[in-house]
């Protein structure tokens, strides 16, 4: 993981991930990239009526009235993708610990997935999400685009305390700003204001959505550290608690075990895969194990 990338320079930091991560990803997945990165084009190639393993998605609902039967649209598979990466940087994001942010994690995923993308003739492009909704960065191809959104993101700013997070207006501007068929990651904490999920369904009814939620597990459950102040994070409320209190950290605990379930339902609703990536992972691990889900649910 990348220990202090706002530190670095862009350069650096994508040579950094050139050796140390993306090497490891070429010997671990042997070049096959598709499973992260498969999609469909926009060109419509024919109509069949609907198998079980079939996308919904992709079910003509016209054809499938007047034939009394599901038909799917089939589309013509591009060679090369577009994908662009909806990125929340609201100040929640800047949550973990000193050697490594949530942000520093985005970061690093952000420039590995675009390097392996631009590398194999794909274009990239992205939208930030503050506290408002930056103007895209048109998606292009190459090394110096990586290098861009790297340079772009090492310059957004750590925002002060704020309103809660609404990231309805980031997947929102998403749906006004990308207008072909695109793979789109959409990489947040999730903690917002309600509602998002009905725009994050919207969007993956458009495009091939795969979502990632950032984590740092002392949003899970607390340490047993004594007395510690605790902030919120995007409000930057205060108080004093005393983590040696046991009920005190199970309380806690229960209270993230609910809001976990009701992620996981409303990720449910949208229909999107969610790929959990902590501030403690392995970028490689996790990425290898991401494309082992989508393999199998590909099946």
């Amino acid at each position: 993981m990348n220990m202090q990338a706002t530190a670095s320079t862009p350069e650096r930091i994508l040579q950094r991930l050139d050796w140390q991560v993306i090497r490891r990803l070429d010997g671990m997945l042997q070049g096959d990239y598709r499973s992260l990165f498969y999609g469909y084009g926009i060109d419509f190639a024919d109509l069949r009526e609907y198998q079980p393993e079939d996308d919904i998605r992709y079910i003509d609902w016209n054809v499938t009235a007047r034939m009394d039967s599901p038909y799917v649209r089939q589309y013509m598979e591009e060679r090369e993708i577009t994908a662009w990466f909806l990125l929340d940087l609201s100040p929640s994001v800047d949550f973990g610990t000193v050697q490594t942010l949530k942000r520093n994690v985005l970061i690093d995923f952000v420039a590995t997935l675009a390097r392996l993308l631009t590398r194999h003739g794909n274009r990239v492009g992205a939208i930030f999400y503050g506290n408002q909704v930056t103007q895209p960065v048109p998606p292009r191809g190459g090394r110096d685009q990586v290098l861009r959104l790297i340079n772009d993101l090492l310059k957004q700013p750590y925002l002060p305390k704020a309103p809660l997070t609404d990231l309805t207006t980031l997947l929102t501007g998403g749906l006004y700003a990308i207008k072909r068929r695109s793979l789109v990651f959409v990489i947040s904490d999730f903690i917002s204001l309600p509602g998002w999920e009905r725009p994050l369904n919207l969007l993956n009814r458009h495009h091939e959505v795969l979502t990632v939620r950032l984590t740092d597990p002392r949003e899970i459950e607390l340490p047993d550290v004594g007395i510690i102040v605790m902030e919120d994070s995007e409000t930057g409320e205060q108080m004093y608690v005393d983590t040696h209190d046991w009920k005190f950290r199970d309380r806690f605990k229960k209270v993230a075990q609910a809001r976990e379930m009701e992620l996981a339902q409303s990720f449910k609703c949208a229909g999107v895969n969610v790929l959990s990536l902590s501030t403690e992972d392995d970028l490689v691990k996790t990425i290898v194990r991401f494309a082992a889900l989508r393999r199998q649910r590909r099946k």
